[in-house]
């Protein structure tokens, strides 16, 4: 690997290793690296021209480094850009002596017997270049190698079209890969591997097809139906809540509803963790969600009780109501009367006021119900409490007379 200096200490070191060959091969040659151009811009009078007219990624180690970061954006390794560098070499003199033929002689023999910059002509490179920062092209353990490109009269008189107003020049191309670039940071290294341990499992995902009793109350067990419901460790969850189940097998689970669960529509899932041979759970299958409604249960006794009037005046009734569940604050909550008269019954329907924390009691004013025996019923989200319309029923109700 190598810094940024890297590209320029390559075209320095063809420059300084092709310098004195062509001055021995061809007397007052001398080798550039400027914008191809006529003599007397840069050029030399006889000699060659060198230049770095495209770079390409690497087709082979292009994603050589990916990734070079973790999932929270530390550094795992230097990322680092394997190019490939393409030289135009343009050949300068007097076409009557064959000066520029003479040239491209030399340097083709040259390249064709040297084809490595090694370390050696690196670091003499380096040392007669005087770069802003040290190069370190001469530590990277793959060497540069230039091979000479074939390029079709159509390609090069392209290449050549790109100089305005240059005449074109006896000219061959050269590739030089392969140039690594790297960041130069230090990458977080993690701790060695103390213990391998590989394990192999069949992919079975759990599939719930139906959740019995679709409409429940607090404190119930659920019955699971689907397919691969067993797993290595089987969990339920609910929402935010995982419990572990009472019975599971591959067809069926049963599994009690934690406390903590509010009413509403709420969804179940079948989670399977591994143990790989540890102590530790670990992540594996997730299951389809199965949605079912949990029911709010009133507790007893319903207290009559009174709230301040907001239009001022003598309060207004209340009603006091206790549930089996925590309702959260920003649940939606209505309560529902019903008058248990046989003849021309009404009905009410009253929005709890804006609470500021979950509570499991509310109070709602109830003003203009008539008097009488009510039937009543909390609504959560939409899930309602259950009512028992038989008279005869120990259960029956739960009803409140008012006033």
């Amino acid at each position: 690997m190598s810094n940024y200096l890297a590209v320029a200490t390559v075209t320095a070191t063809l420059q300084h290793m092709l310098d004195p060959v062509i001055g021995t091969d061809v007397p007052g040659a001398r080798a550039t690296t400027v914008r191809p151009d006529t003599p007397g811009h840069g050029v030399p009078d006889v000699g060659v021209n060198i230049f770095l007219y495209e770079i390409a990624p690497n087709a082979g180690l292009r994603n050589m480094d990916l990734p070079t970061r973790s999932s929270n954006g530390e550094a795992v390794q230097r990322p680092a850009a394997a190019l490939d560098l393409h030289y135009l070499m343009s050949f300068y003199g007097d076409d009557s002596k064959l000066e520029p033929q003479q040239v491209l002689g030399s340097v083709v023999r040259y390249l064709h017997s040297r084809p490595l910059l090694t370390r050696k002509m690196i670091q003499d490179t380096v040392t007669a270049f005087s770069f802003p920062n040290p190069s370190n092209l001469a530590d990277t353990v793959e060497p540069v190698r230039v091979s000479p490109l074939s390029l079709s009269l159509e390609e090069l008189s392209k290449l050549w079209s790109i100089f305005f107003q240059t005449p074109y020049v006896l000219s061959t191309a050269y590739r030089a890969s392969l140039v690594f670039i790297e960041e130069e940071l230090t990458p977080v290294t993690p701790l060695p591997v103390r213990e391998r341990q590989v394990f192999v499992v069949p992919f079975q995902q759990a599939f719930i097809e139906n959740v019995d009793p679709q409409i429940t109350a607090s404190g119930a067990t659920l019955t699971i139906r689907g397919q691969n419901l067993r797993g290595d460790v089987t969990k339920i969850k609910f929402g935010d809540a995982v419990v572990p189940p009472i019975d599971v097998s591959n067809r069926q689970i049963t599994v009690a509803l934690p406390g903590t669960l509010q009413a509403g529509v709420r969804t179940a899932q079948v989670i399977h963790d591994f143990k790989f041979g540890t102590t530790e759970d670990h992540r594996g299958f997730e299951s389809n969600v199965a949605p079912f409604i949990l029911r709010p249960q009133i507790l007893l006794p319903i207290v009559k009780t009174t709230v301040p009037n907001p239009q001022g005046g003598p309060p207004l009734p209340a009603l006091q109501l206790t549930a089996d569940v925590t309702i959260g604050k920003n649940q939606r909550l209505t309560l529902l009367l019903n008058s248990t008269a046989a003849v021309n019954p009404t009905a009410y329907s009253f929005s709890a006021p804006p609470r500021g924390a979950d509570s499991t009691s509310i109070t709602i004013a109830v003003p203009g119900v008539d008097a009488g025996q009510h039937f009543v019923r909390l609504q959560i989200d939409g899930a309602e409490s259950p009512l028992d319309l038989d008279p005869a029923s120990p259960g029956f109700g739960p009803t409140v007379t008012l006033p």
